[in-house]
């Protein structure tokens, strides 16, 4: 559907505020693509594989102490 403009304010205002738009749409791709870029990185596996081996090192533990 086409919207009818009756004064040149109007697209003016419409203009204005689809640019604000783009320009927040572009700014969360930017931050989306760091978050990204952070969670791909080799430090944030080794972290990652750390804690779960961590973890299934505390169960092995726990496991021989019951027994």
């Amino acid at each position: 559907m086409m919207k009818h403009y009756k004064t040149f304010e109007d697209i003016e205002y419409d203009l204005k505020r689809l640019n604000l738009e783009r320009q927040i749409a572009f700014e969360e791709l930017k931050g989306f693509k760091g978050q990204v870029k952070e969670d791909l990185s080799p430090l944030s596996w080794l972290q990652t594989a750390m804690k779960y081996i961590t973890k299934y090192g505390s169960f092995l533990l726990l496991k021989k102490i019951v027994k």
